[in-house]
């Protein structure tokens, strides 16, 4: 009943009420929401006392979450939620919290508990020492496959390697920022979202803070492996023209060896005498230059598709509901 009235007198502030804003992607997460808002409110309460408010997105859930969330919703107005009309993808559902939230920092957690919620305490402290980003640097990582972990690896450090932007390793959306990096993050227009990239892109002095990241509590990933390919294009994509260099590289590399072959060839025709006409090395020629114009084409496809996205200027997403409180986002890029 405290925790209702407490609740009560919270709703209807302004922004500058609201000291720590948390956004919770959610994706069939029922066995882990009890848990989580336990932990959540827990952390919260210790840090901004009733000035806090915890944002969920259901990215079309096909379990019981968003009757969860409603529930938690009638139970404390700082417990929001939005429901997608369908599943948008992880990166749709981080941005639709950014647009909604009002807190001076900003917390972004998966519904999961790999990633605990007592280290946002951490997170929040390193903020106050004049910060303005502080995310949350892996140093283990359990209940995760070898593969998983060295298709991540490889990623981040590939990624590192050929962007110009320094996008830390090791790394998830698990951090915390300062408002003013959400309001220029609302100013990034493109519909294709990395936005670990995109919070390092924005600059400000930013750190972290290391961890160990659990095991999932409860049910199974949403993250397949296609999933994670279609991320990873994105963010390569969004903060990489390398693809496009390497297609011109392959470009200069098979006309040079163009060039050695007709040399040989000639020197074989003219100068020994041994020229045999055959179609094995024909065809090597033929099929070798159609992998790399085909290669070529896909990689500048990427890209094309990318733009095409963004000139339709299709809303990011869909909202079916929200819970009253969740509407006052003043700079919201869905329907």
């Amino acid at each position: 009943m405290a925790g209702q009235q407490v609740a009560a007198i919270f709703v209807g502030r302004t922004m500058a009420d609201v000291r720590i804003s948390v956004i919770v992607p959610v994706y069939n997460e029922e066995a882990n929401l009890a848990l989580l808002r336990q932990r959540l409110t827990a952390v919260l309460e210790g840090l901004a006392g009733p000035a806090y408010e915890v944002i969920f997105i259901n990215d079309g859930s096909r379990d019981k979450s968003i009757d969860i969330l409603h529930a938690f919703a009638a139970e404390d107005a700082r417990l929001r939620y939005v429901n997608f009309s369908r599943n948008f993808g992880h990166q749709i559902a981080v941005w639709a919290g950014l647009d909604r939230a009002r807190g001076q920092a900003i917390a972004i957690i998966d519904a999961d508990l790999q990633d605990p919620p007592e280290v946002i305490a951490d997170l929040y402290a390193r903020l106050q020492q004049g910060y303005e980003v502080v995310y949350a640097r892996r140093r283990q990582r359990q209940g995760e496959s070898w593969l998983k972990k060295a298709t991540a690896r490889a990623f981040y450090r590939t990624l590192a390697s050929i962007t110009s932007v320094s996008i830390p390793v090791d790394t998830g959306d698990f951090r915390i920022v300062d408002r003013r990096v959400v309001e220029v993050l609302r100013q990034m227009k493109e519909h294709n979202k990395f936005i670990r990239g995109q919070i390092a892109w924005v600059g400000f002095r930013q750190t972290y803070v290391e961890y160990d990241r659990h095991s999932r509590h409860g049910g199974t990933t949403g993250y397949t492996y296609g999933k994670m390919l279609r991320f990873a294009l994105d963010g390569i994509t969004s903060f990489s023209d390398f693809p496009l260099k390497l297609a011109s590289y392959m470009g200069f590399f098979v006309a040079a060896a163009s060039f050695l072959m007709g040399i040989y060839a000639l020197y074989g025709r003219f100068i020994r005498k041994d020229y045999v006409p055959g179609w094995a090395s024909l065809m090597l020629v033929m099929l070798f230059l159609g992998g790399v114009q085909l290669f070529s084409l896909g990689i500048i496809g990427e890209y094309l598709s990318r733009i095409s996205q963004d000139v339709k200027n299709r809303p990011l997403y869909v909202v079916a509901d929200e819970s009253p409180e969740a509407a006052v986002g003043p700079a919201k890029q869905g329907l």
